[in-house]
């Protein structure tokens, strides 16, 4: 078990190679889950250091639908754990390093870091494809699709993520990088990147020609014009400057964050699916199957006739200030929003440490109750009129479930999540019946 000191390390990949080189992969820790309180602690730093120097890092409906798209992240996560040991990405991988042309000792600390630059490489040219192919950037979306730009926004992730990857690490069995070595160093190249979403961290000096760093991740996260497809590195920006992707930062020209065309909701699980059907709607406008197949497999902004990332000159000019989609709600309902999200949060820290000891019933009956429960936060903001009929029916089934089943195994905090979700059915059950009423006199005075 690694420290806090040893975790706050490896968000800078300040790692010690002896300590995190193993023989077999089910050696490896999750140190993205291990680190979780890192991130809260960052979170709140953050939040605290905005608030001292009078800058509004995060707003609260933003930042817990991407805290939101985080949960749902590492849900799918461990249900693919549980399905194919180590994820979907990885598939084929033990079998193809049968073939390696190289053989590397595995405790070497070469080949650690023969890992640490060949999984950054491959990172390189997989986050590219995520926004070079319409399709795969229809799951990669969600992450650009925050309006803000801080620490929560790197929670921000697309639950198909892990799949659009298949492929891309393969390469690296065949040049003989030991599997376990390739997990852990996708461990630590994903928590770098979380540091770097930040606005609070002007310059880092030298470190900005060979290392990606704030400056150089806001201009990828940038609708403007001049930020859109570029500076795709993950923790070595030299990739970007070699093929040609590289953007420095602008100091005339405010960044606006988001999406080009960007999405009215915080409804995660529609932030999650909305732009497959964007790519299938485009697919079949088109007057020849050539084109159906390039409105797939080409950029999101080619059209017929243009070169295959579009034609830059026809691409809308996003300039600030853009008003950013911003509902409120009252006081006691962000209370209650907030509670559920950390309920949410709480269940899916049990599921990630029962996983093995869970029943494929069990597995799946929280995998779907914590998307519910997310997808309802951002339903909730959005207004959507179903939103309390659905929440009423969350809270009964929870209700339903653990009167009979230990949820977190501690009977006090038991006691209370069937208390407070028996409260909360109440609750929403006659705001539920106070929509359907509405329903019904507007229905008769039609």
């Amino acid at each position: 078990m690694s420290t806090f000191v040893e975790q706050v390390g490896s968000f800078f990949y300040i790692i010690n190679p002896n300590t995190t080189t193993f023989e077999h992969v089910e050696e490896v820790p999750n140190y993205v889950n291990d680190a979780v309180p890192v991130f809260i602690a960052f979170l709140v730093l953050e939040l605290l250091v905005g608030l001292a120097t009078g800058k509004q890092t995060a707003r609260f409906n933003d930042g817990i639908t991407s805290l939101g798209h985080g949960i749902v992240y590492e849900t799918c996560k461990s249900f693919s754990h549980r399905l194919l040991t180590r994820g979907f990405e990885l598939w084929g991988y033990a079998w193809l390093y049968e073939y390696r042309l190289i053989d590397l000792d595995w405790s070497s600390p070469l080949t650690w870091w023969v890992a640490a630059i060949g999984v950054d490489f491959v990172y390189y040219w997989t986050h590219r494809a995520t926004h070079e192919i319409d399709f795969i950037w229809a799951a990669h979306q969600v992450h650009h699709s925050s309006e803000d730009y801080n620490f929560n926004t790197a929670i921000r992730q697309s639950m198909f993520q892990r799949i659009f990857a298949l492929g891309f690490h393969q390469p690296l069995a065949l040049l003989g990088v030991p599997l376990p070595a390739v997990v852990v160093h996708m461990h630590f190249n994903l928590l770098f990147q979380f540091w770097i979403h930040t606005e609070l961290v002007d310059d880092c000096g030298p470190l900005e020609w060979v290392f990606n760093t704030p400056s150089h991740h806001r201009v990828h996260h940038g609708a403007n014009k001049w930020c859109l497809d570029k500076n795709y590195a993950g923790v070595l920006i030299i990739w970007d400057r070699i093929f040609g992707t590289f953007e420095k930062e602008r100091r005339d020209e405010k960044i606006v964050y988001g999406l080009v065309d960007q999405p009215q909701s915080f409804n995660v699980m529609w932030l999650q699916f909305f732009y497959f059907g964007e790519v299938l709607t485009k697919a079949r406008g088109m007057s020849s199957w050539g084109d159906s197949l390039r409105a797939v497999f080409y950029g999101p902004g080619w059209a017929p006739g243009a070169p295959r990332l579009g034609d830059p000159d026809g691409f809308p000019d996003v300039r600030a200030p853009r008003g950013k989609y911003d509902p409120q709600m009252p006081l006691l309902d962000k209370v209650y929003v907030g509670t559920h999200f950390f309920v949410a949060l709480v269940i899916q820290q049990v599921l990630t440490v029962k996983l093995a000891t869970f029943n494929w019933l069990t597995v799946v009956l929280f995998v779907a109750f914590l998307l519910v429960s997310i997808g309802l936060i951002g339903a909730m903001y959005d207004g959507w009129w179903w939103a309390p009929l659905l929440e009423a029916a969350r809270c009964a089934a929870y209700v339903a479930y653990a009167r009979s089943t230990p949820v977190t195994d501690y009977p006090l905090v038991d006691a209370a999540l069937l208390l407070y979700f028996a409260a909360s059915t109440l609750m929403w059950t006659s705001r539920s019946l106070a929509v359907v009423r509405a329903g019904i006199k507007t229905a008769k005075l039609e």
